[in-house]
């Protein structure tokens, strides 16, 4: 429902603050035009952030078109999102620097963190940009971030302040549960107990922290502040869940689905998991989410075609036999995610539609996951209310840090920053509003 906000009278123009002596003209103001001549105030409706990341990577000659702009040529995967097309953009020559050294595999911790050197002696990841984005408004929401992964060999992409991995959830049973079944009044008024015990814990906790630090070096004062900041972060976690456990959960036309049982069924699992996560952002049960689509050294189950090792396929080595039988599994991974950004594009939000509101980054830690390469990463990103319909090729032997990108992303989602990880600048070729 449209909001209007109307005065009785409207305030003259030749309005003045006056007090001891001094009086100060005020500027021209919404509320000194005529009443009926105002234009309504219309609720702000909120923007969204979701990141997924697929491990395994895809292969680059089926995705990248041969021209940049917005005249490409379309490639068999982007075959699956050519009604779309308006809809997203292509990045090619984007990459996280100084990953000498490191396993390819082991670039997955390290996507939403630009963290050098992710796995070597002495690593320690940061905070992932989902989690800054949360950090900033998670509270406006029942769940501040969501964390969801298949269950498959593919690694948490979310990190909290300390850099300490946050687990996905794989259940798409216990997703639902979460979302959207409202518990009994025993079961919420046992859950508010189980809070104020974790609150008064807390509180005697930090106390006896506290009684520490006069007595500690620097490097220890240094650790008991990290241990403030997750108790902090604690606290307000807490705090958070005895506000919304006695609100309603959202209802939803979708009965609770159940947990795929072969965990090679890959597609199977990526499907519920981006109809929980259409529904929750439909819902505003929160405005943050990770999605790792996995990996894993078998066979896909119920695919066609396909009947090689998922991880030897995408070693594949040059093989045309292999490469046939993976471009069969990551064009299913296309349609996939082109059917979850249809079903955003169909729902609208006083005039605006879901996708439009969202923010989405789809791609992969891997550039050529067969060499186990970290450079030229596939990076899509979709909605968010950005100019789309080009495919935008940066310089494929000196890549842009792919932390370039997460200013832009991070400001659309009111986060004031200029500068994340190893990026060299705070605008970015290829994404305009």
């Amino acid at each position: 429902m449209t909001a209007y906000i109307y005065r009785s009278e409207s305030l003259s123009r030749r309005t003045f603050l006056k007090g001891a002596g001094v009086s100060l003209a005020l500027p021209m103001l919404e509320a000194m035009t005529p009443v009926f001549a105002r234009t309504p105030i219309l609720p702000r409706v909120p923007n969204r952030f979701v990141a997924i990341n697929a491990a395994l990577g895809f292969h680059g000659p089926n995705l990248f078109p041969e021209k940049s702009g917005y005249e490409y040529e379309i490639t068999p995967y982007l075959e699956e999102l050519k009604h779309l097309r308006k809809d997203f953009t292509l990045f090619s020559g984007l990459s996280h620097s100084n990953q000498q050294g490191s396993s390819g595999h082991a670039s997955e911790m390290t996507w939403l963190t630009a963290v050098e050197r992710p796995g070597l002696a002495g690593f320690k990841n940061a905070i992932s940009l989902d989690q800054l984005i949360a950090g900033k408004i998670g509270t406006k929401t029942r769940i501040p971030s969501i964390n969801l992964g298949t269950g498959g060999g593919g690694q948490s992409i979310s990190w909290n302040t300390n850099g300490v991995s946050i687990p996905s959830q794989s259940s798409p049973s216990k997703v639902y549960r979460k979302l959207f079944v409202q518990g009994t009044d025993k079961e919420i008024k046992e859950q508010l107990n189980h809070l104020n015990r974790g609150q008064s814990i807390l509180d005697v906790i930090r106390g006896d922290a506290r009684r520490l630090q006069g007595n500690l070096g620097q490097v220890d004062r240094d650790k008991l502040e990290e241990y403030f900041s997750s108790v902090r972060n604690l606290e307000k976690r807490l705090q958070q869940n005895k506000d919304w456990s006695g609100k309603p959960k959202p209802k939803v036309n979708y009965s609770e689905p159940n947990d795929v049982q072969d965990r090679f069924d890959l597609l199977a699992k990526q499907q519920l998991m981006y109809d929980l996560m259409a529904l929750a952002l439909q819902t505003d049960s929160s405005r943050v989410m990770t999605f790792s689509l996995g990996a894993f050294n078998a066979v896909p189950s119920n695919i066609k075609g396909v009947k090689t090792d998922w991880h030897n396929l995408s070693h594949h080595g040059k093989d045309e036999d292999k490469i046939e039988e993976l471009e069969i599994i990551e064009k299913a991974e296309f349609s996939l995610f082109a059917d979850f950004l249809g079903k955003l594009k169909l729902h609208q939000e006083e005039g605006r539609s879901l996708l439009d509101g969202t923010s989405i980054l789809f791609g992969s830690n891997l550039g050529n996951a067969s060499s186990h390469d970290w450079r030229n990463l596939p990076i899509i990103v979709a909605g968010g209310g950005y100019k789309h319909g080009s495919f935008v090729a940066h310089d494929d032997k000196e890549n842009t840090p792919l932390s370039n990108l997460f200013i832009p992303l991070a400001q659309r989602m009111g986060v004031e920053i200029e500068s994340f990880g190893r990026s060299t600048a705070s605008g970015f070729q290829g994404l305009e509003i």
